[in-house]
C-alpha cells in the first residue's frame, strides 16, 4: 500500500476518533445528539472528512477492502449538496451503525 493511501486512512481513523471524542466516553445517546447543533454539525464535517479521503483512495485504488467504500464517498456528497434535506436520523445511523465497522476495517488495514 503506497503512503498516499496509508495518509488517507490514518485521516478516516482520526476523524472517526473526533466523533467518538465528542461523546467524551459517555453512552451515545440519539435525544443528546439531537438537541446539540453544534455536535450535529461536528460530526457532519468529520464525516465529509471521512469521505473526501476515501474518494482519494479509491481513485488510486479502487478495490480496496472497505465495505460499502463507494456509499461512503456518497455520504459525504450528500451531506455537502444536500443540507437542506439531511436529518439528523441519518447521520446518527452513519455515527451508530457504520462508523465502527469503518474503524475496524481502516485500521486493519493500515496494521498491514
Amino acid at each position: 500500500m503506497d503512503d498516499i493511501t496509508k495518509k488517507q486512512l490514518q485521516d478516516i481513523l482520526t476523524a472517526i476518533e473526533e466523533i467518538d471524542s465528542f461523546f467524551e466516553g459517555k453512552p451515545k445517546q440519539f435525544d443528546e445528539f439531537y438537541d446539540d447543533i453544534r455536535l450535529r454539525r461536528a460530526i457532519e464535517r468529520e464525516i465529509e472528512i471521512i469521505g473526501e479521503a476515501m474518494n482519494r483512495i479509491l481513485k488510486t485504488n479502487g478495490s480496496i477492502a472497505i465495505t460499502n467504500s463507494r456509499k461512503i464517498v456518497d455520504a459525504r456528497n450528500y451531506i455537502i449538496h444536500g443540507y437542506d434535506s439531511l436529518s439528523a436520523d441519518i447521520l446518527w445511523s452513519i455515527v451508530i451503525n457504520h462508523l465502527p465497522k469503518l474503524k475496524e476495517e481502516a485500521a486493519a488495514l493500515l496494521a498491514l
